[in-house]
């Protein structure tokens, strides 16, 4: 009788790499648009797949390895970026169903500083690049509610953004040469 061998569950790799850059890439993208770089809704649009699609994709991978703050991270900025490219998409299909104001923007942007004030103090447990970005996109989405309510012009959001999106490619990137070479190419100053 030949003996039973147990299977070995194949380990899940790491999906950092590939939420922070759809994060980070996307972020730097609308960000540029804000700047007046272009006057183009690609980064909105852009926003359905890499940066929302990939950020759940990661997320749920990273619930699946028994990391909730990835989870939550990774799926509920993913479906930030789903629902913002949405709205707009919804606006431009037929303004009469959905009108953007302002204020909505604003008060939506609150609401996910709120949100990402306290992941940032979360992130306080695993690196100092992921501390960065969180605290960044606190003060952005502050920036973008203080936009949206008149206060200036989006080019300031756009600069901050920007920081924002490179520190979360610097991230990806990190993570990604972390997995291929075995050791931290790219230092991000584990915190735990």
């Amino acid at each position: 009788m030949a003996e039973a061998t147990k299977s070995t569950p194949a380990e899940w790799a790491n999906p950092g790499a590939l939420g922070l850059a759809g994060f980070g890439f996307n972020t730097i993208l609308l960000q540029i648009h804000n700047c007046g770089a272009f006057d183009s809704y690609v980064p909105l649009l852009y926003g359905f797949f890499w940066g929302g699609l990939a950020q759940v994709i990661a997320g749920i991978i990273d619930g699946r390895r028994g990391d909730t703050f990835g989870l939550t991270a990774f799926t509920s900025y993913g479906l930030f970026w789903i629902g913002l490219s949405f709205m707009f998409l919804m606006q431009w299909l037929n303004p009469d169903v959905i009108i953007l104001s302002s204020g909505a923007l604003a008060w939506t942007f609150i609401l996910w500083g709120i949100f990402t004030v306290y992941m940032t103090v979360g992130a306080l447990k695993i690196s100092k690049v992921h501390v960065f970005v969180f605290a960044t996109l606190v003060i952005l989405f502050f920036l973008l509610a203080a936009h949206n309510f008149g206060a200036f012009g989006a080019t300031i959001c756009g600069i901050e953004g920007i920081i924002c999106g490179v520190a979360a490619v610097y991230g990806s990137a990190a993570v990604l040469l972390h997995a291929k070479f075995g050791r931290w190419v790219l230092p991000i100053g584990l915190l735990s």
